[in-house]
């Protein structure tokens, strides 16, 4: 890794995303359209899980996503949990990102996206990535786990989650929220660890070792290292568990697993982030989350957050468009609830 990506202080453009976010949330009842022209770029790319996927330009984010949002959760707040920045490690040019994460939390007053409204409190896990260019935003890829609404709502579109379906709190040492300068080699250190991570992994894709024992893991993680995987997948805790209860099952039911990169790559002190459009190609070939094997290549597009402690990593907050997963299948499970209960 190149020491440049990390001798930033990243405060002009952390300043600009907190002002933005402010502003966005306490309008998003009103005119959200208008707070996002006055921050965003005139080329402004934004992407989202199914059904959302892309668009361009405020107008068009605002109506597709927002206005159907707000509409049916209302007074939604923004409960941040993490906040950092970072360089992008793939530009040599000056890109900068910031990442959020949280929930947005209000009452489920109307029906969104054929999901039945329950008129209880709702929360909807979020990772927000935005581009700073200059002083305006010009890209932002947000995730958000509709699963986990579905859940919430009394539907179970995923019947063999193998790990626990929980609501996912922010770090355990509550120092996500990283507003202050941090210190560049703390952030090298974690862009490194990572490194060491993902070469791990790609050792595993190419040997094809679907169970390797937990001290492989053990390099880079923490024995009591907890993942917070989406809805579907679940929440599982320790090395051990954590290989029972989403390794192996994630690793045998797909097949001619190949990483594709990321679109950004972040991180700040013990904090780091990143999504790919798409990250991963596999083949499932039977099993996972329910579905029946099929030939198919398709794509996962993922966002894993990440807080090192020490020498290895403590916590991962993951988030997978498993809809278009799905949906790569044939399978809606928006459409249809229950499409999984006897499809494997």
């Amino acid at each position: 890794m190149n020491e440049q990506f990390c001798m930033s202080d990243f405060q002009r453009e952390k300043l600009l995303i907190r002002d933005y976010t402010a502003a966005f949330d306490a309008s998003l009842h009103t005119d959200p359209e208008k707070t996002l022209l006055d921050y965003v770029t005139r080329d402004y790319c934004w992407r989202g899980v199914h059904p959302f996927y892309e668009s361009e330009g405020a107008e068009a984010v605002v109506e597709r996503f927002w206005n159907p949002l707000s509409t049916s959760i209302r007074h939604i707040q923004r409960r941040e949990d993490i906040f950092f920045a970072g360089r992008n490690i793939y530009r040599d040019i000056q890109e900068v990102w910031t990442c959020s994460m949280g929930h947005f939390m209000g009452l489920f007053d109307k029906n969104w996206l054929d999901i039945p409204a329950t008129r209880k409190v709702v929360f909807l896990p979020y990772a927000e990535f935005h581009r700073v260019e200059g002083e305006k935003i010009a890209e932002t890829a947000l995730f958000i786990d509709i699963i986990r609404v579905t859940q919430q709502a009394g539907l179970n579109p995923v019947p063999q989650q193998t790990a626990a379906p929980i609501v996912q709190p922010g770090p355990r040492t509550h120092d996500g929220i990283c507003l202050d300068m941090s210190d560049p080699a703390e952030s090298q250190k974690t862009l490194d660890l990572l490194d060491e991570m993902v070469s791990d992994l790609s050792e595993l894709n190419v040997s094809g070792n679907d169970h390797c024992p937990p001290e492989f893991l053990a390099r880079t993680w923490h024995e009591d290292m907890i993942w917070y995987g989406p809805a579907g997948i679940g929440t599982t805790y320790t090395i051990p568990r954590y290989q029972e209860q989403h390794q192996y099952p994630f690793r045998s039911s797909l097949t001619h697993k190949v990483f594709n990169g990321h679109v950004t790559r972040i991180a700040e002190g013990n904090y780091a982030g990143w999504f790919g459009w798409p990250n991963l190609y596999n083949v499932n070939k039977g099993g996972f989350l329910g579905l029946p094997g099929s030939d198919m290549r398709a794509e996962m597009r993922i966002v894993d957050i990440y807080r090192r402690n020490g020498d290895r990593l403590a916590e991962n907050w993951v988030f997978i468009d498993l809809l278009h997963y799905c949906t790569q299948h044939g399978v809606d499970l928006l459409k249809n609830p229950d499409a999984l209960q006897h499809a494997s």
